[in-house]
């Protein structure tokens, strides 16, 4: 079925996506307190789930959920188990805030890792662009706990290399199979690597803690959807953008549930990385324009 493109709601969408995003993410924060990295990371997968299923059988129909490179989707899911336990044992320490700061360079990450694993081109001023947004991290993580960096925030750093490279099989697998199939999968294998993991440290769950892991579930796939729609309903190049509003989202949780602000050291590093990636969007946009059509096969 043809959806109709609009920019306006494309942008709409994006926005709702990365509000429920920061949602779930504020989920996470609460349930790592109590909990260990690779059993949050196994309820953030298994609470997502079955919405996600939900949405899939009742827009795409089964058929859908068929795989065609499970390489690609295993190396996929254990990328996540990485991505989120990371992330996860660094949100003990870090406000959201800072952590989504140092997240932010995932952008950059993907646009240099594209040369070796993609085989793209990327031209001085990008890797220009690249390397002051490098420089931002480094602003962000130099007032970490216990002197230059701080194991949080490397671990989000790790968080987000993950995800680059994760970004990469992305590309790949939309060759040859669903957007439907990738997003179920990874929450199939991530679910199952991670709680397979989780079973020497097992926590018991606790009933009082059900509503919280139930709407971090509910938070993610309904992002997921809204995910799927903005990138329906328009380019790119106007939603990537739109992913740095997160900072929106996440400050106001910071501070409602647990009484932090992003220190001055975050702000300018996260300025410094937010302009490196809308330049290195732009250049996109500018390659894009004068890249020459393809030519028809005499």
């Amino acid at each position: 079925m043809n959806v109709q493109r609009s920019p306006s709601r494309a942008v709409a969408w994006m926005v709702a996506a990365v509000a429920c995003f920061s949602l779930m993410d504020a989920g996470m924060k609460q349930l790592s307190a109590g909990y260990p990295s690779l059993q949050v990371t196994f309820l953030r997968g298994a609470a997502s789930l079955p919405f996600v299923l939900v949405w899939v059988l009742a827009s795409a129909g089964p058929r859908s959920l068929i795989p065609r490179r499970w390489g690609l989707h295993l190396l996929r899911g254990g990328l996540g188990m990485a991505m989120i336990g990371c992330f996860v044992f660094a949100l003990r320490d870090l406000p959201l805030s800072t952590a989504y700061t140092i997240y932010f360079v995932a952008p950059l990450l993907i646009a240099a890792l594209s040369v070796p694993l993609l085989g793209e081109r990327v031209g001085p001023r990008r890797w220009v662009a690249i390397g002051i947004g490098l420089v931002g991290v480094l602003v962000v993580l130099r007032p970490g706990v216990g002197g230059f960096i701080s194991v949080p925030g490397l671990m989000v750093l790790a968080a987000a290399t993950a995800y680059a490279i994760a970004a990469i099989t992305v590309s790949l697998l939309t060759r040859t199979d669903t957007s439907q199939s990738m997003v179920v999968w990874f929450l199939v294998i991530m679910a199952i690597g991670a709680g397979l993991l989780a079973i020497p440290g097992w926590v018991p769950l606790q009933m009082a803690h059900a509503p919280l892991i139930a709407g971090m579930g509910l938070a993610g796939a309904l992002g997921q959807v809204a995910l799927t729609q903005a990138f329906r309903r328009g380019d790119a190049s106007l939603i990537a953008p739109l992913e740095y509003s997160g900072l929106i989202w996440v400050i106001p949780w910071d501070w409602l549930l647990w009484r932090k602000l992003p220190d001055a050291w975050t702000w300018v590093g996260a300025a410094i990385i937010v302009a490196s990636g809308l330049y290195l969007l732009h250049r996109e946009r500018v390659r894009a324009a004068v890249r020459p059509p393809p030519q028809a096969h005499p």
